[in-house]
């Protein structure tokens, strides 16, 4: 039986892009983009591959989405090659399948769709695609966005191909994230031979009572839109190898995840106090990856939540949870957002898979919000 989406699911696939390499995927969709009538446009930055496509004027209804992937790891613990999709028992088995090259296939088929059954239609259709989300993230849709605004340009309503759903597709879309802070610590101390402790300077031990109280630090309760901020540590790391010297640098690397009750700067004075307090020599490294975002309310929310009622005969749940995606980007155009895509339970692990009806399925979904988007129906 022939089916469009799973053949180019597959097809996407069957490319190992691994972050930032595109090696293709754009070629596919771009040929696809052009011959359903869309203006393309490549906005390439260093080694990571972006596209900007447009089709019709006024209301934008944009698709988001990434052709990287992460690493496969130990190809020899996959059920199938990664990068050989493969079908077996109903579900589509391969590295980047649900993240989200499945979500991909899903939004050119449904557009596809679209534009045959409405070639005159109203409003207008774009993709905002990159090559960079799973690594930097510096030279992808931070550069589009930028480029954007430059150039005055809008997008109304942003669909992101994230696998949101949990359980079961459709059972929870994102309408926001949560900030990320990602925090690079160096103590310092007196290196020294480990038998004569008194005349060295250990910042192993001296850093331990700081991390015990910042670990222990209650930032904040949440609110109805975002979960409370989380801290972990990642990294400790010793820069020496040796087993009879004492260290003089000690290097700690944590990440804080944060919603709009705590700002970054209330964060970092309240980290740089314990530090103080602690008395520690230390240089200190902040990396804000993205700020928190969100989309309250807006007809982007009633149109998808009402579509997924329609065609999964359930109500999602709108959530923030998770990690960072690029609508951190795409809010600085002032759009509505939400993520809608695949079952997340396989992402970046081994035996990635995803059932092969909800590719089907999620391209319905997509087809329906465009109909309702941009026809008024």
């Amino acid at each position: 039986m022939v089916c469009p989406v799973l053949d180019l699911a597959k097809e996407l696939v069957s490319i190992p892009s691994v972050s930032p390499m595109d090696l293709g995927c754009q070629k596919i969709i771009s040929d696809r983009l052009v011959n359903a009538g869309f203006s393309v446009e490549h906005m390439n930055y260093n080694d990571t591959y972006n596209i900007w496509a447009c089709k019709g004027t006024g209301t934008t209804l944009a698709f988001s989405g990434h052709t990287d992937v992460v690493p496969s790891g130990n190809n020899k613990y996959w059920k199938f090659p990664p990068f050989c999709p493969t079908v077996y028992n109903g579900y589509l088995f391969g590295r980047g399948v649900a993240d989200m090259k499945g979500a991909l296939a899903a939004m050119i088929v449904s557009v596809e769709r679209f534009i045959k059954k409405y070639p005159h239609h109203m409003g207008r259709l774009a993709f905002l695609i990159t090559s960079d989300e799973e690594s930097e993230a510096t030279h992808g849709t931070k550069k589009i966005v930028e480029n954007l605004i430059s150039r005055k340009e809008k997008i109304d309503y942003c669909l992101i191909g994230e696998p949101s759903s949990v359980n079961d597709l459709g059972d929870v879309i994102k309408n926001g994230r949560r900030g990320s802070l990602t925090v690079c610590l160096h103590i310092y101390g007196k290196q020294g031979h480990i038998a004569y402790p008194h005349l060295s300077e250990n910042p192993i031990h001296n850093v331990l009572p700081f991390l015990v109280n910042l670990i222990s630090i209650d930032w904040d309760s949440g609110n109805n839109l975002f979960s409370p901020t989380s801290l972990q540590i990642y990294e400790i790391r010793s820069l020496s190898d040796s087993e009879n010297v004492i260290p003089d640098t000690l290097l700690v690397k944590f990440n804080l995840r944060f919603g709009n009750v705590i700002t970054v700067n209330a964060i970092k004075e309240k980290i740089q106090s314990l530090l103080t307090s602690a008395n520690l020599k230390y240089d200190i490294k902040w990396k804000l990856s993205g700020k928190p975002f969100i989309t309250r309310s807006g007809k982007l929310i009633d149109v998808a939540v009402n579509v997924i009622k329609s065609v999964c005969g359930i109500i999602p749940k709108l959530l923030t949870t998770g990690g960072t995606s690029d609508g951190r980007f795409i809010t600085k155009m002032g759009s509505q957002i939400l993520e809608l895509g695949l079952v997340s339970q396989t992402i970046h692990q081994l035996n990635e898979n995803i059932k092969v009806s909800d590719l089907q399925l999620l391209s319905r979904i997509y087809f329906h919000i465009i109909e309702k988007l941009l026809l008024k129906i």
